[in-house]
């Protein structure tokens, strides 16, 4: 098997370099021991893999298809030798991380440094935005997210559950009462935070069924926290992540309502982009969080 995927490799460095001198300094080997390699290779299987002249290399047809297949091949095999050596080691190097800012600043800087802290190796560089960024584009390792992952080019791994209140103040608890139905909404003002999904049409569960009720009010602001102060200032019911209102209810500063309504929420996920095998300092970084979230008394 070794002595197959040598002459395999020679092949592929041989058509990657042009020919067999610029592949035997490339590579340290020589010319002659690639020259057998490659006729060894075309013996096995029976088809010549390329036209050879003093002056130029070409693939036959054979050679065109085996070398497509070939090459990805062995990019696979060095793929996951590096993943296990990765893996074996400590995490180092840069580790590109984006997140929400609101989110990523209440909630998740204590785990991220912590874990940094923990791997001296490793070089943080964290983005703090509420745009979607392209993983790819962009070259991020991975993206904390609160979504349901609709973009199936991407892969997700559920770190933690989330959870939403709605509140208003014991203020406006007395003005418009405590909503017994999320069609109450309808007749109070509301907050609406335009960076979430849906705005304005905030969804409950009633009966089994997705109600979707549109709300309307004085204060529109795309940013939870500018809801939630909103909401302490008593200018109405706000829809808001619980890293955000649970430190404002335990205080009585805010009120939660229709908390039998509430619908199941998208999870806190690591997001990468799809590969074959995970680099170690990415999946040490997701265990990391796993651990962190299922230990830590935080709740998002």
């Amino acid at each position: 098997m070794t002595q197959d995927l040598a002459r395999i490799r020679a092949f592929v460095q041989v058509f990657d370099a042009g020919g067999f001198s610029a592949a035997a300094r490339i590579h340290g080997r020589s010319k002659a021991l690639l020259s057998k390699y490659v006729t060894d290779l075309e013996d096995y299987l029976g088809v010549r893999l390329m036209n050879r002249t003093t002056r130029k290399l070409s693939l036959t047809e054979a050679g065109e298809a085996y070398y497509r297949e070939v090459r990805e091949i062995l990019s696979q095999l060095d793929d996951l030798d590096a993943t296990i050596t990765d893996q074996s080691a400590a995490p180092r190097g840069i580790l590109r991380v984006s997140a929400p800012r609101n989110f990523g600043e209440r909630t998740l800087l204590d785990p991220l440094f912590e874990f940094t802290r923990q791997h001296p190796d490793v070089t943080l560089d964290l983005r703090l935005e509420d745009r979607m960024v392209d993983l790819v584009e962009e070259g991020i390792d991975v993206a904390l997210r609160i979504s349901r992952m609709p973009d199936t080019s991407l892969i997700a791994r559920k770190i933690a559950e989330t959870s939403v209140a709605v509140c208003a103040t014991p203020g406006v608890i007395r003005a418009y009462g405590a909503p017994k139905t999320p069609e109450a909404l309808k007749g109070v003002p509301c907050i609406v935070d335009t960076n979430m999904t849906g705005q304005a049409n905030w969804q409950f569960v009633e009966d089994g069924r997705t109600v979707t009720v549109h709300v309307d009010g004085p204060v529109k602001v795309n940013s939870p926290v500018g809801s939630l102060v909103a909401a302490q200032k008593g200018l109405g019911f706000a829809l808001l992540p619980s890293f955000l209102s649970d430190s404002a209810i335990s205080k009585g500063e805010l009120v939660p309502v229709l908390t039998d309504f509430l619908p199941q929420r998208p999870f806190l996920q690591a997001v990468y982009p799809h590969r074959r095998h995970l680099s170690g300092k990415v999946r040490a970084l997701i265990d990391f969080l796993v651990e962190w979230f299922e230990t830590n008394s935080v709740n998002t």
